[in-house]
């Protein structure tokens, strides 16, 4: 089966979350459910979801959690489909068709277990599609063109490999991508998910770097390449929030250079 069952976490940001969930109810094949997780300290999420019409795939559970990684875990214990999406409120599913181009890709070949694909984010001022295949041998590299919002994982990695670190509070999903590494995947050619720019991996973005490859280190341990590559990424950070630095951003996208 290749039924496709969605999880959103949110945390007191009810517009955010509306985004989200109207890009998932506009899609040409419907999912097979989509849990909301809301651990918001206020009930404007609850009262939204409670007040107004729902779809029947549309469940919900409103409670406290112990953070991002406990709240992915409930939603992915409560999941009765067989592949799984995670996507944070503000996130969005990137058009209509995006359910069943991945379904079909699963159903074309079963013995994938994982996919991802291109995903549209906010970089250096302008809107860029990035993303391109997976490698192992690049996990030195974080995240880079791999995103949990493009990734649709079959429920069993979860089952074999385990669920998420509560201990970690950001890098969770590398810390998962590192131990699905050797699983078979496939790339999806076509942007998946648009990236709310609002959320705290962008807000703590050298934080959750640092996060990520203390998660490298503890999988393959301290890598020269991984050096360099975080001096890079902390480097070119920087130069992104400055004038310059954003119109030579410019030019590298003109360049089509905007996916290395």
């Amino acid at each position: 089966m290749n039924r496709v069952s969605i999880v959103t976490i949110c945390f007191n940001n009810v517009e955010e979350l509306k985004l989200t969930c109207t890009s998932v109810d506009m899609q040409v094949l419907k999912p097979y459910e989509h849990i909301v997780i809301d651990g918001s300290t206020k009930p404007a999420i609850k009262l939204f979801l409670e007040n107004n019409p729902q779809p029947a795939y549309r469940k919900w559970i409103c409670e406290s959690d112990k953070g991002i990684a406990d709240a992915f875990n409930k939603g992915i214990r409560n999941v009765t489909g067989d592949i799984i999406l995670l996507l944070n409120s503000g996130d969005k599913i990137y058009d209509e068709t995006v359910l069943e181009r991945v379904t079909a890709i699963f159903k074309k070949d079963p013995s994938i277990m994982w996919c991802h694909g291109k995903q549209s984010l906010l970089r250096g001022g302008i809107w860029v599609l990035i993303g391109k295949p997976f490698e192992k041998a690049k996990l030195y590299r974080g995240m880079r063109g791999t995103f949990h919002q493009t990734m649709y994982v079959r429920k069993e990695l979860y089952e074999k490999y385990g669920l998420y670190d509560n201990e970690i509070k950001m890098a969770m999903d590398y810390d998962f991508l590192c131990r699905i590494a050797g699983e078979r995947f496939t790339f999806i050619d076509y942007p998946l998910a648009t990236f709310d720019p609002t959320g705290i991996s962008t807000n703590r973005y050298l934080d959750a770097m640092n996060e990520a490859y203390a998660q490298y280190r503890k999988y393959y341990g301290w890598s020269l390449k991984q050096k360099l590559w975080s001096l890079r990424l902390t480097t070119l950070h920087f130069m992104l929030k400055n004038p310059f630095g954003k119109l030579l951003y410019r030019l590298k996208v003109k360049l089509g250079k905007e996916n290395m």
